[in-house]
């Protein structure tokens, strides 16, 4: 099955024509560094920097609107085409009759189409949670993304010349032109270009497009599997529509189950005294999301399935595998954390994560090879941080291997952390979602909502997988059910005990991102019960231990007649961990000068894979760009 980045079923040309020119110099973006910011924004970026991406687009909603200049009479809005768009397009956006090409012209992406982007004075008070508390008027909704029309090389040389006017048979007036592309997926609300002048930091609206909608806004898209229990006998499949009605899965030979049925609104996102993204400017209506669980299945078995409804339409038919039951044989799954999405297009969003596509594609390869029971995605998922529209078109790049074999999560500080919510850590990473987004979207088999841990038996593996996110001091619920079951596992059955969550405990990254506190709750728990291996994210890097407790290298691996590392845990001493960050978000660097238990360091995208045998454990770091093995090693008993 190919990534979602097909040939578009439709072009569409919206053809604007620019009115007089907004005098001002480009913008130019930076994602990391505030002195590159215009000054309008420089006090946000300051605000925002231990929290979340900084650019003067992401702070779009503190900016001034100015009046644009008296109107060109060229001035033409013109879509072409059939308006009524399918589940994903690429449109193409035609922008001419522009007199002087400038380097700060934009225009974005807005859903719905009604959207307010003017400014709103009355509403300063509302935003100071963006960080910028300087005395400016505000954009009333934030776009879903936008692009610089400088993208096309050949606007600002003025290559696409249109004559205007005429006058005794002489062009008396030139204009210029550029062209945009915009990669667009079912958000089920209708949508429009606005073209801007002035840059982000002083935007001029000029104009707006006609509205354009999606045929089918009920269509039922992105279908994502998980495990329900260890059985490997049932599977969850969840998926979006616009459509409220129940809907059902029907799977294998005839059988089918009917969806439940949940959402959530702005009044379920979190907030303190000021809204948050979540809350306010960065709401999109999540649709409907439905739920259903096929059983009767058998483990390690392929079955064909798809879901939807006569009246709001069906999926294509999907063929996905069932995992391997707790106690069988041989078990071969991925992991990564940190993943995300960015765009398929040129534009920018409000957090890119520019390693996410090439780390889809490469997991989505090997998931076609037939060689994946399951994938573990440990926190961090979609970036989407209080911008609702980003999980749609997280779960649009996920959706072609999510669909097809078991996708369990874990909850990171980007999907739940905001203060006074309940968080262990009260940064805004989650910009008002707090959770919710996140579990109506990846319901997994947890005790109940706001207590996401669990774990799962998958032939000689025993997963336990907590919220770092969540209390877990050696008084806490939390706590609590991490020694009952790691206790609880039966060996003979599940000789592996993989442990994951999202915040390592040991990382040699330089920004630093392991929690004293967690690791002097939580490690002892890890000895007592023999834990042969860490997963963990948070850090956007790939590392590897050796045998550590404490802070101190317990034992060292040897190399096997291959030369690979191998630990022996028949001679226990302590868990090997893992950092594996590294499927999006842009890379963390290391320390210079690594502390002694850190055996190997690699800052590139990838994702981690693992094959179990009740013998072996075989784990290696693949390189999304090259696909190749970067680190491999094994933990025998």
């Amino acid at each position: 099955m190919e990534l979602h980045i097909p040939i578009p079923l439709a072009i569409f040309s919206i053809s604007i024509i620019l009115l007089t020119r907004f005098s001002s110099s480009s913008s130019s973006l930076s994602w990391s560094s505030p002195s590159n910011l215009h000054p309008l924004v420089v006090d946000s970026a300051l605000e925002h920097l231990n929290y979340t991406t900084v650019s003067e687009f992401r702070l779009l909603n503190r900016r001034q609107i100015l009046q644009c200049r008296d109107p060109n009479p060229y001035l033409q809005i013109n879509v072409s085409g059939n308006t009524a768009l399918g589940d994903e397009e690429y449109l193409t956006v035609n922008v001419t009759g522009v007199l002087v090409p400038a380097d700060s012209d934009w225009v974005a992406m807005i859903s719905p189409s009604n959207a307010d982007v003017s400014d709103c004075p009355l509403n300063k008070a509302l935003y100071a949670e963006t960080g910028d508390l300087s005395d400016l008027p505000l954009l009333c909704h934030y776009p879903v993304k936008a692009q610089y029309l400088s993208k096309d090389p050949d606007y600002l040389s003025c290559k696409k010349k249109e004559c205007k006017e005429y006058k005794d048979g002489q062009c008396v007036v030139t204009t210029c032109g550029g062209t945009l592309t915009f990669h667009v997926v079912n958000i089920r609300t209708d949508i429009e270009f606005v073209l801007f002048a002035g840059g982000f930091a002083t935007p001029c609206v000029l104009k707006k497009s006609n509205s354009l909608t999606f045929a089918n806004p009920n269509q039922p898209l992105y279908g994502h599997l998980s495990s329900i229990d260890s059985t490997g006998t049932s599977m969850r499949i969840t998926w979006v529509s616009g459509d409220k009605e129940p809907q059902e899965v029907q799977f294998g030979d005839g059988k089918s189950q009917t969806s439940e049925v949940s959402t959530f609104s702005q009044d379920d996102m979190c907030s303190n005294v000021l809204p948050s993204p979540a809350k306010d400017f960065g709401w999109h209506d999540p649709g409907y999301i439905h739920s259903t669980v096929m059983t009767g299945l058998q483990p390690s078995t392929s079955y064909p399935y798809k879901y939807g409804s006569d009246s709001a339409g069906w999926s294509q038919q999907v063929q996905f595998r069932t995992p391997p039951a707790g106690g069988s044989n041989e078990l071969k799954f991925l992991a990564f954390g940190d993943m995300g999405k960015a765009p398929l297009d040129d534009s920018v969003e409000h957090y890119i994560q520019p390693g996410s596509i090439s780390v889809a594609k490469a997991v989505l390869d090997y998931v076609d090879s037939g060689n994946v029971d399951a994938i573990f995605h440990i926190g961090d998922i979609s970036y989407a941080t209080g911008f609702l529209v980003e999980w749609d078109f997280f779960l649009n790049l996920i959706s072609p291997f999510a669909s097809r074999v078991s996708y369990m999560t874990a909850i990171g500080n980007h999907e739940r952390d905001y203060g006074g919510s309940g968080s262990v850590y009260s940064t805004p990473d989650s910009g008002g979602e707090c959770g919710v987004a996140y579990e109506t979207y990846f319901p997994m088999p947890t005790p109940a909502k706001d207590k996401p841990w669990y774990s799962v038996e998958q032939a000689s593996v025993h997963f336990t997988v907590i919220s770092t996110e969540h209390d877990w001091s050696e008084n806490s619920e939390q706590y609590q059910w991490m020694k009952g079951d790691m206790a609880s596992v039966d060996r003979s059955k599940t000789p592996w005990l993989v442990f994951t969550g999202h915040r390592p405990m040991y990382t040699s990254g330089s920004g630093g991102g392991a929690d004293q506190g967690f690791l002097d709750a939580v490690e002892p728990l890890l000895l007592d019960n023999k834990v042969d291996l860490v997963l963990f994210g948070h850090v956007h890097n790939y590392e590897r231990t050796c045998s550590v407790y404490q802070n101190e290298c317990k034992a060292m691996p040897k190399k096997d007649q291959s030369g690979v590392d191998t630990y022996d845990h028949s001679n226990y001493s302590a868990p090997v961990q893992v950092v594996i960050g590294m499927a999006g978000f842009s890379l963390d660097d290391f320390l210079d000068e690594p502390s002694d238990w850190s055996l190997i360091r690699i800052s590139k995208f990838g994702y981690f894979r693992g094959h179990a045998t009740p013998e072996e454990l075989q784990l290696e770091y693949v390189n999304a760009g090259t696909r190749k093995v970067e680190d491999i090693f094994r933990i025998t008993r």
